[in-house]
């Protein structure tokens, strides 16, 4: 008998689900990323001699043996793993055909068209669930299926600006500083995650049912909901909350403070880590004091504290900062850069920096970010790079809907799809 703890297959617990993938940018593929990742079979639908439209979002592109960029953007190949390209032109009645027979075979289905646009082609949920009623079917917009803004479209700038996060994030005001968006797509990449939940909650209830569903993700939607503390914190008190920087609403110390010789993390969690923490500082007479012994009152008065410990944290450099608070149990660490993040052992040791082969790239190989998503019997797989666009249609196609090379070629000579061989 097998040690429960050892992988018992190779597939992810995912396999021999099929995803039918009419997404593109980030939110949608990421959702159907996180699907691959876990053993799915996810077939992208790319638009025809153009493909998705993060693939033009560069540089940085991915670099061939002539250190050229090829059309592979580090932006399309960052959510883009683990799937099958099919490329095909959805405007025309043959290529909706070809959408209508592949879902018919599917699982899953995700899309981010625009409200109406796949209904107009006869592509939307009440459509193909009447021929494939087990089908799940997950609609990614702006602002959702309903409401008065779900006509709108819907990007991650916007969403974050109303959203509100824009409004936490970024230095205070006294500080010179005004609402900042996060430095990654994470309205999107959120909204990814969130229907990647739904996805799988729909597919436990359908072992149950028997029957599909449709599932309606919105970008705002599921940014309202990681305002979480601070959302709630408005809810409670009626107070809007403003920008801090790097400090915390309701924890102090809790952010950057300035070493000689450059910034460090000091997040002191409870009144017992500020204590030793003080003894690590030798001011052990800031954990007595009334204005500072409590974390209720380090937040009320973080005014004169953080200044404080802003003269007293400048006189040490990192290194002696944080080896000393390691030491004593207080949680502190550096501010990395990304070359420092993906040479750091721990994040290696975690495989979160993977090698992946790839027919365009330099050496045939190029490196991409790791799934966090560690299961002990069934783990992630890497099977498949971001695949070039149309790399899979005549496979998929002939796969799945049987075609055979004259239906292929005579589909590809009135441009209905497009296959890598022919470009």
């Amino acid at each position: 008998m097998s040690h429960p703890d050892q992988p018992s297959s190779t597939c992810g617990p995912l396999d021999g689900l099929i995803v039918l993938d009419l997404s593109r940018i980030l939110a949608g593929p990421t959702c159907s990323q996180m699907l691959g990742d876990l053993g799915a079979r996810i077939i992208k639908i790319e638009r025809a001699f153009k493909g998705d439209d993060t693939r033009g979002w560069g540089p940085p592109f991915l670099k061939n043996e002539a250190g050229e960029d090829t059309s592979e953007s580090a932006y399309y190949l960052s959510a883009n793993r683990n799937k099958q390209s099919v490329a095909l032109d959805l405007s025309t009645r043959q290529g909706q055909d070809l959408v209508k027979a592949l879902a018919k075979k599917a699982d899953i289905l995700i899309e981010n068209f625009k409200v109406g646009d796949l209904q107009r082609k006869g592509l939307d949920y009440q459509a193909l669930s009447l021929i494939n009623p087990r089908l799940i079917y997950c609609s990614i917009t702006g602002f959702g299926q309903t409401g008065p803004y779900a006509h709108r479209a819907g990007y991650d700038f916007l969403i974050q600006g109303m959203g509100g996060i824009m409004s936490l994030t970024g230095q205070t005001d006294e500080d010179g500083g005004s609402p900042t968006k996060v430095g990654v797509g994470i309205a999107d990449f959120v909204c990814g995650q969130y229907a990647a939940n739904a996805v799988l909650a729909a597919l436990h209830e359908r072992h149950k049912s028997n029957q599909g569903q449709h599932i309606d993700m919105s970008l705002l939607d599921t940014q309202i909901a990681w305002l979480i503390n601070q959302g709630v914190g408005y809810l409670v008190s009626g107070v809007v909350p403003g920008r801090l920087g790097n400090g915390h609403p309701t924890i102090v110390p809790y952010e950057t403070f300035p070493a000689s010789d450059g910034d460090f993390i000091l997040a002191v969690g409870n009144d017992t880590q500020f204590q030793r923490f003080c003894a690590v500082a030798g001011t052990g007479y800031l954990a007595t004091d009334d204005r500072f012994a409590r974390n209720a009152d380090r937040v009320r008065n973080r005014r004169e504290l953080v200044p404080l410990l802003r003269q007293i944290t400048v006189q040490r450099c990192r290194k002696d900062w944080i080896e000393s608070l390691e030491a004593a149990g207080v949680p502190c660490g550096p501010v990395n850069n990304l070359d420092d993040v993906f040479n750091d052992p721990q994040i290696l040791h975690r495989e979160m920096r993977i090698s992946m082969a790839h027919p365009a790239a330099r050496d045939g190989h190029m490196d991409l970010i790791g799934s966090p998503i560690k299961l002990s019997r069934t783990p992630v797989t890497y099977r498949h790079a971001p695949p070039i666009r149309g790399a899979d249609t005549r496979q998929v196609l002939s796969d799945l809907l049987e075609l055979d090379a004259a239906s292929l070629e005579g589909l590809a000579n009135a441009h209905i799809i497009e296959m890598e061989e022919d470009k």
